[in-house]
Order: structure tokens, then C-alpha cells, then sequence
């Protein structure tokens, strides 16, 4: 009897946990949520289709004839999915594509591999004029391309790599001063426990940054990947410059922007078949790799 008695006041406390009822927000209150909400989602959508519509009408002039494309009508009748295959028949857009994934593939992997080590040296390492060497590899973010072309020019030119995809592909290896930024500002959200627990361990700074922090950091390398493979295949300046008298190498960028100086008239519909076929891969791309581009732009920045 006793005992009995004695684990009642054990199990109340558990019963009034399970009587506890979520609070009911008055109707004043909750109308105030569903119009804010409903608001937000109205807006949100809004700018979606603002966004998409360029897209809708390229890609629907891609598919209309070239008569029906100088028209004001919006919609094609019929679907000339034709144009596609026509695009190819006028200009080597496989060629084109091939130099351009070397170009954009070649800078991703050698803009990676320069700026995670640097971005680890000043984010990690404690050394003399840290400081003061970030705030210079920062201020070279405000010089514009244009400023520096003349230079890089004569010096590519004394080298003999104009004419060639060299002079878009080397200066990635040196390091790129937006990645190192967004790459220190990611290196310095993870735990100084950890790297001082491989130090301690016996592990020297090269096997810290390949064993802990590469680890640790692919969603901001995923995202600084990213950044420059769009920026390689969208580049229109460096190409034309520097492959402009060699029509063996030109990219995307540079053979669209010629598809309509290389015939006679503007073939509005051709053109906007290879708009849309140069804008494929980068959107799929974007898609395979949106979580972890997402996930590294807004985890950067937190501490630092």
C-alpha cells in the first residue's frame, strides 16, 4: 500500500506533460499570419514570372519559323522544333562547346586548387602581415578587367599564347581574389577545436587543410566551384580578345555573338535556338549542384 502510494507523485508530472495543449492564437492574430503569408507568396511569385519571362520567349521564338518570328505573335504555330538541328548545320556549336567546357573546366579546377590553400593561410595560420596581405588581395576586386587587359596582353602576346586558350586558363591557377574571400570567410566558421586537436595529433598544415577543413568546407568549395565555371562559360571579353584571330578555339560566347555578323540578315529563330542550347548546360548544372552552392553562399560570412 505504501508503495502504491508513494509513485503517484512520480507519475503526475508526466500526465500534466501529456494535458499540455499547443496555445491557440486569436483569430485577429492568425488573420494577420494568412494575409502576411499570402502576401509574400503573392510577391514571391510575381518576380518568378518576371524573371522567367525572358526565358519563355526565347525559348519560344527558338521554335517558330523565321517568318513567324518577325511577327508580333507570341506563340509559335507550328513548333519548328527543327531550328535545333539547323543551328548546327550553320555553325560548329559542338566545336564551340568542346573549347568552352575545357575553358570553363580547366579555370574551375585551377581556381580551386589555388585559392583554398591561400584562403586556408589566411584564415588559419597566424603569421606576420596576415592582415595587411587580405586587405591587399581584396582590393584587387575594385580593379575592373579592362584596366589590367593592356598589360596582360603585351605579356601573354611575348609568350605567345594569344591565339590559344592559355591566357584564359593559366591566370586560374593563380588564385582568384573572390574565392579566397569567400573561402577564408567559410574556413573561419569551423571549430578551432578540431584543427587544433589534429595538430596535437602530429598532423602538419597541409594534412589539417586535406584531412580536416577540405572536408569540412565542400559545400563552399561546391559553391566557389560554381562561381567560376558560369563565369568561364558566360565570358565574352577574355575569349574575343585572346582567341579572336583563331577561329579553332572560340567558345560559346564568342561563336553566338558571330552567328549574326556570319550570315546574311538576323535569323531570329536559329539565334534563339543557340541562346537556348548555350544556356542548357549551365542551367543543368545549376540544378545538379543548387543544394550545395545554396548551402556554401549562406553558411560564408557567419563569423569574421
Amino acid at each position: 500500500m505504501n508503495s502504491a502510494v508513494e509513485t503517484k507523485p512520480a507519475d503526475t508530472p508526466i500526465r500534466e506533460a501529456h494535458l499540455v495543449q499547443p496555445r491557440i492564437l486569436p483569430p485577429t492574430e492568425r488573420r494577420r499570419r494568412l494575409i502576411r503569408s499570402t502576401g509574400t507568396h503573392a510577391l514571391l511569385i510575381v518576380l518568378c514570372v518576371v524573371f522567367l519571362m525572358p526565358f519563355v520567349f526565347v525559348f519560344l521564338t527558338s521554335v517558330m519559323s523565321q517568318q513567324q518570328a518577325l511577327t508580333r505573335r507570341l506563340w509559335p504555330a507550328p513548333f519548328v522544333w527543327g531550328n535545333y538541328a539547323e543551328v548546327f548545320r550553320f555553325e560548329p556549336i559542338l566545336h564551340y562547346a568542346w573549347n568552352t567546357v575545357v575553358y570553363a573546366g580547366l579555370a574551375t579546377v585551377g581556381v580551386i586548387v589555388s585559392s583554398v590553400p591561400v584562403a586556408y593561410a589566411l584564415a588559419r595560420m597566424r603569421w606576420r602581415g596576415r592582415q595587411v596581405v587580405f586587405i591587399i588581395v581584396i582590393a584587387t576586386m575594385m580593379l575592373p578587367t579592362q584596366v589590367t587587359i593592356v598589360p596582360l596582353y603585351l605579356i601573354f602576346s611575348r609568350l605567345g599564347w594569344v591565339g590559344s586558350l592559355k591566357p584564359l586558363i593559366v591566370p586560374a591557377f593563380l588564385g582568384d581574389a573572390f574565392s579566397i574571400f569567400l573561402l577564408r570567410q567559410f574556413f573561419l566558421t569551423i571549430p578551432e577545436e578540431l584543427t587544433d586537436a589534429a595538430r596535437v595529433d602530429g598532423a602538419n598544415e597541409l594534412q589539417i587543410l586535406w584531412h580536416v577543413v577540405v572536408k569540412l568546407s565542400k559545400p563552399a568549395i561546391a559553391a566557389v566551384g560554381l562561381f567560376e565555371f558560369l563565369y568561364a562559360w558566360n565570358d565574352f571579353f577574355g575569349p574575343l580578345v585572346y582567341t579572336g584571330n583563331n577561329p579553332g578555339i572560340w567558345t560559346l560566347s564568342v561563336g553566338l555573338q558571330l552567328f549574326t555578323t556570319t550570315h546574311r540578315g538576323t535569323l531570329w529563330d536559329l539565334q534563339m535556338a543557340a541562346a537556348v542550347l548555350f544556356m542548357l548546360p549551365v542551367i543543368i548544372v545549376f540544378l545538379l549542384a543548387q543544394r550545395a552552392f545554396i548551402e556554401g553562399v549562406t553558411l560564408t560570412g557567419v563569423k569574421g
